[in-house]
Order: C-alpha cells, then structure tokens, then sequence
C-alpha cells in the first residue's frame, strides 16, 4: 500500500497536478483520500523527491478550489444537492447542525471542518446556501486550506525524516497523529453538543420549580 501510494504521489511527472486533484475533489467526494496523499507527499518530499512548498501550495490551492466549487454549488443549486447531501434519518439534524453553527461562529467552522472530511462538504455547502459573503468566506477558506495543507504534508515530512531509512513508519505515525486530531476535534464537538443539549433540557424543569 505505501509503495502504491509513493507511486501515485510521488513517482510521477504529473505528481503536483495529482495532489492538487485529490485535494479539490475530496470537499465534493469525501472518500477521496486527499490527506493521505498529501502526508504521503510530504514524506516524499522529506525523502527530497518532491518539494514541500509546492506540495502545500498544491494542496492548499486544491483545497480552496474544491470548497469554493461546494460553496457556489450550495449558493446556486442547493435546492437541488441539499437532498442528496443531507439525506437519512440524520439529515435534516447535520443540515440544521450545519446551518446554526455558521450563523454564530462562521469563520471558526471553517477552519474546524477542514479536518473533518464530511464537515468540509456540510461547512461549504451550508455556507453558499445560507449566502454567507464570499468575500469572508473566501478569506477563512484561504487560512483553512494552508493550515490544513501544512498540518498534512508537514506531518509526513518529519515522519520520513525521523524515520528516513523506514519511511513507511514514518508514514504510520504521520497517519496515526492525523486520525487523533481528527478523533479529538470529532470529540469535542459532540461533548459540546451533548452539554447544550442538557442545558436546554434542564431549562423547563428549573423553571417550573
């Protein structure tokens, strides 16, 4: 699997383009694995077959085509994606959850939901569809897709040079730290919601006594 991936991202005259790709389709197709790739490239690039600038230009620039992309979808033909995006039982709660977190912290949800693959395509699509200000939009997105681009491939570049003659353990913790801090940011958004949700619950008892 880590020699496939080193293949796909780093062996290739179109290795840049690949990355840029990955980076912009996964805001529209979750499943795509742009943060493998991209910490795959910086271990690539720790290894000096690649240079790390431009990966986290590529990927950065990737990310921010790919969201703008889902915001003026969800600007323009959310009628239309809404459905199919929010579907299930749980739809019309992570739409909702979607819609009242960008109306009270819009600029933090957007570089929150960066690393969170399905919370980029909720956070983007909600934020066109609530006809947030592109041009704030815009600014937030920007510092997203660099944080996020650098976290990524900065992660696989000190992985490959601490482990340079092991690149692949390297890439084993770079991947390892990367689901905490997803797992993490997951975790406290649901205790979040969970001590709200108690709140709001324990408001009418309090009242009625």
């Amino acid at each position: 699997m880590f020699n496939h991936l080193v293949h796909l991202v780093g062996s290739s005259d179109w290795s840049y383009a690949i990355i840029f790709l990955l980076a912009l389709l996964d805001v529209l197709i979750p499943l795509v694995p742009s943060e493998t790739s991209v910490i795959t490239a910086g271990v690539v690039a720790g290894a000096g077959e690649l240079s790390l600038p431009l990966v986290v230009l590529v990927a950065a620039g990737g990310a921010f085509a790919g969201d703008n992309i889902a915001y003026f979808l969800g600007r323009y033909a959310g009628g239309w994606i809404s459905p199919k995006v929010f579907r299930g039982e749980q739809g019309p709660e992570r739409k909702a959850w979607a819609e009242r977190q960008l109306a009270k912290r819009g600029g933090e949800l957007i570089i929150t939901a960066r690393f969170i693959p399905a919370g980029r395509t909720l956070v983007t699509l909600s934020a066109g569809g609530l006809e947030m200000p592109w041009r704030r939009f815009a600014f937030f997105d920007v510092i997203a897709g660099l944080t996020w681009a650098l976290y990524a491939s900065l992660l696989g570049y000190i992985g490959g040079k601490a482990f340079e003659h092991r690149p692949w353990v390297g890439l084993l913790l770079a991947f390892g730290i990367a689901f905490t801090v997803t797992g993490t940011i997951e975790l406290v958004r649901w205790l979040r919601a969970r001590r709200k949700r108690r709140l709001t619950q324990s408001t009418p008892s309090e009242e009625l006594s």
